[in-house]
């Protein structure tokens, strides 16, 4: 997430405002320093040690001070999701709240998406109880559980997955140490927090009433790239034959959007999205737009926030492209072990980077450079116009099959979904859904920026929490949709108001136990087998799981009926419904 250099000096300018609170529990302080961070959403599941929370936030609304809106979540996967998608939409960090070791447990997977997100979030939990009996408030009484509930070390759960951990100590001052996490999450490159807050240390008075803010502690300005790396891929640039950029997080800042357009139009640029998609990055119906294919005859490749530009021995540059990246962390210290290489690295905020490279272009580019620019739009808008016109036509052509085809229901999808939409994106990328999607409004569209399946539909509600005036709609395949926990987004969305749509793609397929097999073994005993392990078929009913939970459920098997389905599933949530439309496919590799 982007910090502007405008809301970052204007924060250096009120650093010696201190927070100051009237005598409470050191709560009282968390809840305050969570606030002046700028976390307004708190996605909170319950647990007997962290009633504190509950405490100090009616506290402070009851006494006029502010507090973060907590939100009740029956299920601490879909709490930490939704807390990615409440950033990611809204620019601003979220928390959440879990009970002891086993909530942090129930994080589950999406600890590994909130780390690879870029996203700042506090995850709190709370510690069991350690003191003696009847010795200090929040001690060690109830059932024999309590005792189960103190681990070696709780953070080390998390631990590889943080930026930062801490376990909240007596000597502590609750606020500082509330600040200093934000100050982490929301350094560049973002990422999680994690504060473990045992339950006599919630409880305790509060000996420390003043604590420095995020603001007085101090964030970073963003990075501004090195002038003479600059000036060398601006060179590279202009004088280039076929130029290619890559992209994949730098939409986290939608200010980036804009600016690359113009830099792109300005010289003729392709540009390519890299797997993951993860935020929107240049608009999907733009003329250079291009598919991963542009990268094999390009002679200059810029890639700006992507971790995995392209993947190697399919779709890469030629071994005589000049490579060159712009990045916060242009290594990737986050990635253990990384081959990708690359002429010159830079390392700076990505939308300082576009803006800098703009500047720079015009030391190498003069007026007999236009229609050679020309000429480069053109190629790439043609080569636009083409890969569209065949998609139309490939989902035309099975316009009618049934089971439905996957490309089908992309195509349906794109052309029922306005560009006023959010899409949260998880569906695999066999089913072609890049190709129809409108998306072009920055900020418009979010994919998984990790590997865990199943974060879509709590992604979805924390987006609809961020933006409510907007459509919100997930994507995804039944597999991830099962990973999901979407009963605890679903309710959660019916019951604060926050409906969001979701569309699953159902073959009752595992890719991995299907695709992912044959291309390991061709002549397959797993294949004559019926590929076992890798069917769910009989499925669940998503449609009657979903009016359990209080939303609009439709299953849908007549490709006439994907549009109408859509429309009612979008007329659903307008009035106040989150709803769930899933699609019957057929089974991939269904050859038995």
């Amino acid at each position: 997430m982007a910090v502007s250099e405008e809301r970052s000096i204007a924060d250096a300018a009120d650093a010696h405002r201190w927070q100051s609170l009237p005598a409470g529990e050191t709560s009282d302080a968390i809840v305050a320093a969570m606030t002046a961070a700028g976390i307004d959403h708190l996605f909170f599941t319950s647990g007997a040690e962290i009633v504190f929370f509950q405490e100090a936030v009616a506290k402070a609304r009851a006494q006029g001070r502010p507090a973060p809106r907590l939100i009740t979540m029956t299920h601490e996967h879909a709490s930490l999701n939704a807390a990615l998608g409440y950033a990611a939409v809204s620019g601003r960090p979220a928390a959440t709240v879990a009970h002891v070791d086993a909530g942090t447990l129930n994080y589950g997977a999406a600890i590994h998406t909130a780390w690879r997100s870029g996203l700042p979030v506090l995850l709190t939990a709370g510690g069991g109880p350690a003191s003696y009996p009847g010795t200090m408030p929040g001690s060690r009484d109830g059932g024999g559980h309590i005792w189960m509930q103190q681990p070696i070390d709780q953070q080390s759960i998390v631990r590889q997955y943080m930026k930062w951990d801490h376990r909240l100590e007596y000597q502590d001052n609750p606020g500082l140490i509330v600040s200093r996490a934000m100050q982490v999450a929301l350094s560049e490159p973002c990422g999680p927090a994690y504060l473990t807050i045992p339950k006599e240390i919630g409880l305790l008075p509060a000996r420390d009433t003043t604590f420095p803010t995020v603001a007085q502690l101090g964030l970073p300005l963003p990075q501004a790239p090195n002038p003479n790396g600059v000036r060398a891929v601006a060179q590279r640039l202009a004088h280039a034959r076929r130029p290619v950029i890559v992209v994949s997080s730098s939409g986290r800042n939608p200010e980036t959007v804009p600016a690359l357009v113009t830099l792109c139009e300005r010289v003729g640029v392709g540009v390519v999205y890299s797997t993951p998609r993860a935020y929107h990055s240049f608009p999907m119906n733009h003329s250079l737009h291009q598919d991963v294919s542009a990268l094999n005859e390009a002679d200059f490749v810029l890639v700006i926030d992507a971790a995995v530009p392209w993947i190697p021995g399919t779709d890469q540059p030629p071994e005589s492209a000049y490579v060159a990246v712009m990045d916060a962390d242009p290594i990737r210290t986050r990635i253990p072990t990384y081959e990708f290489t690359a002429n010159l690295r830079l390392g700076c905020d990505p939308l300082l980077g576009i803006e800098a490279l703009s500047s720079a272009l015009s030391e190498f580019i003069g007026s007999e450079d236009t229609a050679r620019f020309a000429q480069r739009n053109a190629f790439w808008a043609e080569r636009s116009r083409e890969r569209a016109r065949v998609a139309q036509e490939r989902a035309q052509a099975v316009s009618t099959a049934t089971p439905i085809d996957a490309r089908w229901l992309s195509h349906e999808i794109g052309a029922t979904l306005s560009d006023d939409c959010i899409v949260f994106d998880e569906a695999l990328p066999h089913n072609r859904l890049w190709d129809y999607l409108r998306s072009n409004r920055p900020g418009s569209y979010f994919g998984n920026p990790g590997t865990s399946g199943g974060w879509a539909p709590g992604a979805a509600l924390g987006g609809k929490f961020a933006a409510p005036d907007r459509d919100v709609v997930a994507i995804t395949g039944d597999g991830f949709y099962m990973y999901s926990t979407a009963q605890a987004a679903m309710w959660a969305g019916a019951h604060y108001g926050a409906p969001f749509l979701t569309i699953v793609y159902q073959n009752r397929s595992y890719s991995t136990g299907t695709l992912r097999v044959k291309s390991t073994y061709p002549d397959s005993f797993a294949a004559k087998a019926g590929y076992d392990g890798g069917y769910f078929d009989p499925p669940v009913d998503f449609a009657r799981e979903a009016e359990a939970a209080g939303a609009y459920g439709e299953n849908v098997r007549d490709p006439a009926e994907i549009r109408p389905a859509l429309q009612r599933g979008l007329r659903s949530i307008r009035e106040g419904t989150p709803a769930v439309i899933a699609v019957w496919l057929p089974k991939l590799l269904d050859n038995v």
